[in-house]
């Protein structure tokens, strides 16, 4: 009998794509776009094919792929809490996520009370079918499949698509479990990071030297307020000040390497020495960015009688080694080296001199002359020598 099975299988040429060509494509809305064509050219009377991907993601709970017959494409990020809204509840898919059912309704012949399934059935639809897609983890994604031919998908049409559920599994596994595998990496390591790890740099030690902008900051008084709010407060304010400045860095092409406490540690890399006044200037205008930012933040919470956010903030730009650093089985991938220890000590002294942003002199020898302000020279813990120091004048972060 599975030899049987196997045969019609293979003997179908939608059947051999998706075993044979399907698998090339890394693109989960390029395969979407392609498996609709493929069945529409393979006699399926197709007129919508959806995939609906859960992952794990800090900002969304899964993407949908909507592919309709002439016009491509169009993929939306389906935010967290969708799956407690009536949106998500009114609708088939939760019979087929959560229960694992395979749904059909005849649009044709029915008044259907879903929304979505009222919306297709004004766009000419006759036939709904969804059906589960279990992983080899137990997880469930779900396809569903529209026609608009009149009478439907004929028993041969769904024989037909029900044969390739389980490659077609089998193919969106591998996405999901790739996208999920990349959302993590960018969410916990950063963009970067994640890549080489997925490249491959995973051997303790391992790493290369690079040349980079330096950005590290720090909560001011952090401890006190810590002692004195809620957890919740305290864990609110963090998110809304990191939320600030990693906005900023990520916005200007830069990297978030790690959260310490309530302090950040970033980097704008440098891959030619050619960039390094641009990669400087763009540094620069995150700061500004983020003081913009946090000045926004301190009216919101002033308005509603929190504490508000005081930081220091240093930028240097020198050598580090970006590279896998820790225990055997337990590594940070992040950056080492002289220039990230002046980057933390030049830090502390914005609290001694009263000031949020501080500039190292290689820093502020790649700016153009009138936007920096010299402070002086001044002492560093483990450095001999007093170290000039620069900061931004006060119209660049006035405005």
């Amino acid at each position: 009998m599975d030899d049987e099975i196997s045969l019609r299988v293979y003997a179908d040429p939608l059947a051999r794509w998706f075993v044979t060509e399907a698998y090339r494509i890394t693109d989960t809305g390029a395969l979407i776009a392609q498996a609709g064509e493929q069945l529409v050219k393979a006699g399926i009377p197709l007129y919508r094919l959806a995939y609906f991907q859960g992952t794990l993601h800090p900002e969304f709970a899964g993407k949908g792929y909507f592919w309709r017959r002439g016009q491509g494409v169009e993929s939306f990020s389906a935010q967290h809490g969708l799956f407690e809204s009536d949106a998500y509840r009114d609708n088939p898919l939760p019979a087929v996520l959560e229960r694992r059912k395979t749904v059909r309704v005849r649009l044709g012949t029915i008044e259907p009370q879903a929304p979505v399934l009222r919306q297709l059935k004004e766009e000419g639809a006759t036939d709904y079918v969804a059906l589960p897609l279990i992983f080899s983890t137990g997880h469930v994604d779900a396809l569903s499949v529209v026609s608009d031919q009149p009478g439907g998908f004929s028993a041969a049409d769904l024989d037909r698509m029900f044969m390739l559920q389980f490659a077609f599994t089998r193919l969106v596994e591998v996405h999901s479990l790739r996208d999920t595998a990349v959302n993590l990496l960018d969410a916990y390591v950063g963009h970067a990071a994640g890549e080489r790890i997925l490249a491959g740099e995973v051997r303790r030690g391992g790493g290369q030297t690079i040349e980079a902008v330096i950005w590290y900051c720090d909560l001011r008084g952090f401890t006190r307020i810590s002692d004195s709010l809620p957890r919740d407060s305290v864990i609110t304010l963090l998110n809304d000040y990191f939320g600030a400045m990693g906005a900023a860095v990520t916005g200007a092409g830069g990297e978030i390497l790690k959260f310490m406490g309530d302090g950040m540690l970033a980097m704008f890399p440098v891959a030619v020495p050619a960039q390094r006044p641009f990669i400087a200037q763009r540094a620069v205008l995150a700061v500004v960015d983020a003081q913009r930012a946090i000045d926004d933040l301190n009216r919101r919470r002033a308005a509603e009688n929190e504490p508000v956010v005081r930081f220091g903030l240093a930028l240097h730009v020198g050598e580090v080694n970006f590279g896998n650093i820790g225990a055997s089985m337990r590594l940070d991938f992040t950056v080492i080296g002289p220039a990230v220890n002046y980057a933390a000590r030049l830090e502390k002294l914005c609290a001694t001199i009263g000031r949020p942003v501080i500039l190292s002199s290689a820093l502020a020898a790649l700016l153009p002359e009138g936007d920096v302000v010299k402070l002086g020279e001044h002492a560093l813990k483990d450095i001999a020598e007093p170290q000039p120091v620069y900061g931004l004048p006060q119209s660049a972060v006035t405005g």
